[in-house]
């Protein structure tokens, strides 16, 4: 299995994306470590992971808080030994983030996404790099959508969040990798399916004046190969670049768009 006896963290573990990782670290042997704010959910996921032949635990963090992610992190350590993967699958309301012209949009929803995931992308990052650079070695996995490296209106502020994320993937890797720990970000494009990309593919389509399933087409129609990327295909290459197969990717996005954005 590619991540046999690794430990690996996920935040916003409840979450579409970050559930459907998690299963795929367990699937490939890692101990999952289930984070996030409804724990609730994160101990049915755990229960289920565990049900499969999976190993998981779940804990409640805020992924915007420092003391409480450093503290989480310190008591895995302590009790597995390492801090192997770390996986940050936060996201934010999309409601007035997205669909609204910029000459129209308010200050807040502009700034709540920036702000967002650049804190819990750093929080995260650091305290895993912490324990990640005293044993050398670890892996630090992002994810971002297409409007990251594309100029696509109505995005509001998600598209300076996405590429400040992927801005701060690359700087992850500069100080990091020389210690033996690698940083990568996943860049798909909307998977459908999931709670946030039907909210989202609505608030476009409402200002084009289309049907959610006329936008969804339509962005699908957009990649080489006419279709979205899947979440089993973001939750398999998250899995084998947290693995050391992967050992030479660093610094870089995982382009996983199916052609949508062309590199």
């Amino acid at each position: 299995m590619l991540l046999n006896d690794k430990n690996a963290v996920v935040y916003g573990a409840a979450g579409a994306v970050g559930s459907a990782v998690a299963r795929a670290f367990a699937r490939e042997g890692a101990r999952v470590h289930l984070t996030g704010r409804r724990l609730g959910a994160l101990e049915a996921l755990a229960e289920d992971i565990r049900a499969s032949g999976g190993e998981a635990e779940a804990a409640e963090v805020d992924a915007l808080d420092e003391r409480a992610v450093a503290e989480h992190l310190d008591a895995v350590a302590g009790r597995a030994g390492t801090i192997d993967v770390s996986f940050n699958a936060v996201g934010v309301p999309q409601h007035h983030m997205q669909g609204t012209p910029l000459t129209e949009l308010r200050i807040e929803h502009f700034s709540t996404p920036i702000e967002t995931y650049t804190r819990s992308h750093f929080l995260t990052g650091r305290a895993a790099a912490r324990h990640m650079v005293a044993q050398g070695s670890g892996v630090i996995l992002m994810h971002t959508p297409t409007p990251s490296a594309l100029g696509i209106p109505l995005m509001g502020g998600m598209s300076p969040a996405w590429a400040a994320v992927e801005s701060l993937n690359r700087q992850f890797s500069a100080e990091w990798a020389q210690h033996g720990v690698r940083a990568v970000c996943l860049r798909t494009t909307g998977i459908e399916g999931t709670a946030t990309i039907d909210v989202v593919f609505g608030l476009h389509a409402k200002a084009y004046g289309i049907t959610a399933d006329e936008f969804g087409a339509m962005m699908a129609d957009r990649t080489h190969r006419k279709r979205a990327t899947s979440m089993d295909e973001l939750a398999d290459a998250a899995a084998f670049l947290a693995s050391d197969r992967a050992a030479a990717l660093t610094g870089t996005v995982a382009n996983l768009t199916g052609g949508f954005v062309v590199d």
